[in-house]
């Protein structure tokens, strides 16, 4: 009797102890921490996401959405599958920030003290990447109509740069975010024939020959991807979701002098009426770099997706001529976009799995920057591979019963595969994509 009493007694304990009330979780302690490194970048007024979550009257009504949001990964968006690389920018919480978030909503997402609370963080007014040393907008105000096509719209804006300029960071920022689906800015260096007919502060959209027809049509200019050379260079790219363009340290970007930027608009319609006026602000480096840094892409503007094909794979490569160091990735699809793999053949043989997004989202298009650059030396194959689903399944297809080509707007498709190379000083980064001429062999006899 003693016995079973005296164990009785210990199960009781150990009952007690395991239903013990949780620790008290509160905002101001707990919560606000994480919100500040994870979601306030996004989550405050005049950024990206829907509602600011920068103070608890603010967050409190949407505690159970947060729950929801963060145990099912959607928030923050982060899509990089984690047994392939590893990423200086890695926004994915960790199982103890989602705990903490989820156990705050069950327990009646209490306030708790303010003097718990950390210092508030500070964002530079309409920037993330402080305060610009300059800014330039594209030139003029663009009326976008409520309804129909936009064809890319392209405005030339000079820079005034009397010098060679070495950039640090940029940023692209769309006046009304609510119609612009992405911004592309190049820097047309001086005697450049890149949209030549193009005049200061006006909009302007180029036009090719339809072969069939004879007419002219509009032309994306993504051919001008393909033949950047002579100083033309892409500089920055603002899509939802993206991060702004920024360097490590002795890096930089060249803007040359008297170069013109050129703002590549993609407008899509949202049922209202909008004005835009789009501007970059610039951060200049604050020394001499000794690496530069490169935006370049690889494409496949020859795809093609059968109607309803649930997984259709579509690849693009790219040989490198010269040793370049990768430094970030950015996989860009539209509406049926469904998965993005980067690999990397070496000369040796050897494969690598750079990067693998198997859950694409076209409203969050990230940048994923590697957390040590990694060498890719001359000759290695670098390989842009694209699924997309043009079935019924896709909620987002336009319509799963059409064709679907390489085009501008959202209803066509891209693969367009970003990367940023690390190069020397003293290398034109023309030379990495395409190989360098030899000079002629001097004929036996010639020559001194």
């Amino acid at each position: 009797m003693t016995v079973w009493a005296w164990g009785f007694g210990i199960g009781l304990l150990l009952s007690a102890a395991a239903t013990a009330a949780p620790k008290e979780l509160t905002f101001h302690k707990d919560v606000l921490p994480i919100l500040q490194s994870r979601c306030q970048e996004c989550h405050r007024p005049g950024e990206a996401a829907p509602m600011p979550l920068m103070t608890y009257v603010e967050a409190r009504p949407w505690a159970k959405a947060m729950k929801m949001a963060v145990v099912q990964k959607k928030m923050p968006p982060w899509f990089a599958d984690s047994n392939h690389g590893k990423w200086a920018n890695d926004r994915s919480m960790t199982q103890a920030e989602i705990d903490t978030l989820s156990a705050w909503a069950d327990t009646g997402a209490k306030e708790g003290n303010a003097k718990d609370a950390p210092p508030a963080r500070t964002f530079a007014e309409g920037w993330t990447i402080g305060k610009p040393d300059v800014v330039i907008d594209m030139g003029a105000d663009y009326k976008v109509p409520a309804q129909g096509t936009v064809e890319y719209t392209y405005f030339v804006m000079p820079t005034g740069f009397t010098e060679d300029r070495w950039v640090e960071q940029i940023e692209l920022r769309p006046g009304a975010r609510s119609v612009v689906h992405h911004i592309v800015l190049m820097a047309r260096a001086p005697g450049s024939k890149m949209f030549k007919d193009a005049r200061q502060g006006v909009p302007f959209v180029p036009t090719k020959s339809d072969e069939k027809s004879g007419n002219r049509k509009p032309d994306s200019g993504v051919g001008t991807f393909f033949r950047l050379d002579g100083g033309d260079e892409m500089v920055s790219v603002y899509v939802p979701g993206g991060l702004a363009y920024k360097t490590k340290p002795g890096q930089a970007r060249l803007i040359k002098a008297g170069s013109d930027l050129v703002f590549q608009m993609h407008y899509t319609a949202s049922g209202k009426k909008a004005i835009d006026r789009s501007k970059v602000g610039i951060v200049f480096a604050k020394e001499p770099p000794k690496e530069r840094v490169v935006n370049t892409f690889i494409a496949n503007t020859n795809l093609h997706i059968p109607p309803g094909s649930p997984e259709h794979r579509v690849d693009a490569r790219v040989t490198v001529h010269h040793d370049v160091m990768l430094q970030s990735l950015f996989p860009h699809m539209h509406l049926r976009g469904k998965a993005f793999e980067y690999v990397a053949k070496y000369p040796s043989g050897e494969t690598q799995t750079l990067l693998r997004v198997p859950r694409y989202d076209f409203n969050w298009q990230l940048t994923y920057e590697l957390e040590k650059p990694l060498l890719l030396p001359k000759g290695t194959e670098l390989t842009a591979t694209a699924w997309y689903d043009n079935s019924p399944n896709n909620k987002f297809n336009p319509d799963p019963s059409k064709d679907v080509y390489w085009g501008d707007q959202s209803w066509e498709e891209m693969l367009a595969g970003f990367a940023d190379f690390v190069i020397p000083m003293d290398v034109n980064p023309s030379r990495i994509s395409r190989p360098e001429k030899k000079p002629a062999a001097t004929p036996a006899g010639g020559g001194e």
